[in-house]
């Protein structure tokens, strides 16, 4: 006892400047002390040493994380793995294998990994414990789909490491970064309500639209297509004097074959003749083009911050003031997607599913969808006639 002591006053006498923050321990090294537990970091003989190793480790150690393996000076930072999957992203965009609209989610995607850990952080000294508070950082102000969708793309970059060779060891997110349950995803729908349009609202926008806002509204209904879709429906994809329309969904290439009701193909006609000559010649096919001769929905640079790429999409922002006019904006959640939810739920009612998602653009992976080669054009008729009749079929009054 008497030895250990001595050593303990003698090792307070070792510390190579009065601040030094580290501790002599009997053992003849440095520690020091962090919630009842002892961390040691090295010889008392090579007190440079030792501090070093604390100014590395110890902020890990306060914030209850594990310390990283020691920097050899060719670890992956999150730097250099959001710059090589953006540029293995960008490659994609450029081939036409990527939508814009999903490169600039990957690229905000990347900014909130750097946001949330920084961009000199290595990616293999993220541990689950650092995923526990991100997940919590990404669900403050969102609801659980968007949620879902967020740690949906980190996983894919931070995978793209492993997969790449960039670090040897995949990531160990650990079970409190998993997505949320399915039955989390149902509540939140319950708890939302229907995103829904009756048919009176969708008559009433119709009627409270322009002529292009009432050609995508009818595109929307009559063909199940979206934001993207409409935004990028070329020209050369409708016929409009056999009122067809042949347009593969971009987001799963699968081929659509839709037929046009005649309310349509007028809105479209007229929609064409206020198309302003677009500002990019590669847009010169398309049906729709902004007032400001763009896009309706594109990525484009930030203007206040270089480097940093930004969605902008018309449609919706086009969309939101005329719900609003025509009283439905009430409800949580809708948007010109809903008229998405609106074709898949009337569509429902032709009891013809497998026209229905022909149309929708959806992937079948079943064995039927492998070998089926075509589906009959009176099948699709029939489905988007059932569309037709509730939206613009008027109950008929009774002679009492």
């Amino acid at each position: 006892m008497a030895q250990s002591t001595k050593f303990r006053r003698k090792g307070k006498s070792q510390k190579p400047y009065p601040e030094f923050p580290l501790t002599a321990h009997p053992s003849g090294r440095w520690c020091k002390k962090h919630r009842g537990k002892q961390y040691y970091f090295g010889r008392i003989d090579d007190w440079q040493a030792a501090f070093g190793r604390y100014e590395r480790e110890w902020p890990h150690i306060i914030d209850g994380r594990t310390p990283p393996p020691v920097d050899t000076g060719d670890g992956c930072t999150l730097r250099d793995l959001c710059n090589a999957f953006l540029t293995s992203k960008r490659n994609r965009l450029n081939s036409g294998e990527l939508s814009s609209h999903t490169f600039a989610k990957y690229y905000e995607t990347c900014e909130l990994l750097i946001r949330q850990f920084g961009r000199d952080r290595r990616v293999d000294d993220l541990r689950p414990d650092d995923f526990e508070t991100f997940r919590a950082a990404l669900a403050n102000g969102c609801g659980v789909v968007t949620l879902k969708s967020k740690i949906n793309r980190c996983r894919v970059i931070l995978k793209f490491a492993h997969d790449n060779r960039l670090i040897d060891v995949p990531v160990a997110f650990g079970k409190a970064f998993d997505r949320p349950s399915e039955k989390t995803l149902r509540k939140a729908r319950n708890e939302a309500g229907p995103r829904m349009f009756e048919s009176p609202e969708i008559r009433a926008m119709l009627d409270n639209a322009d002529t292009v806002l009432k050609a995508m509204i009818l595109l929307g209904i009559n063909c199940g297509f979206g934001n993207t879709d409409v935004a990028s429906l070329p020209q050369s994809s409708v016929d409009l004097e056999s009122r067809w329309c042949d347009f593969p969904r971009s987001k799963t290439e699968v081929n659509r074959r839709v037929p046009l009701w005649p309310e349509t193909t007028a809105a479209l006609r007229n929609a064409l003749a206020v198309r302003p000559e677009p500002r990019d010649s590669d847009d010169s096919n398309l049906f729709f083009v902004t007032r400001q001769r763009n896009r309706f929905v594109r990525v484009r640079e930030s203007k206040t911050t270089p480097g940093r790429y930004v969605t902008i999409d018309a449609v919706a922002r086009r969309f939101g003031p005329l719900i609003r006019k025509c009283g439905v904006n009430g409800r949580k959640g809708l948007g010109f997607y809903t008229l998405r939810h609106v074709f898949e739920t009337i569509a429902g009612e032709s009891r013809d599913q497998v026209a229905v998602n022909a149309i929708m653009g959806h992937v079948d992976g079943s064995m039927a969808g492998v070998y089926r080669e075509r589906i009959s054009d009176e099948r699709l008729i029939k489905v988007t006639d059932v569309i037709h009749d509730w939206l613009f079929k008027l109950p008929e009054k009774s002679d009492e």
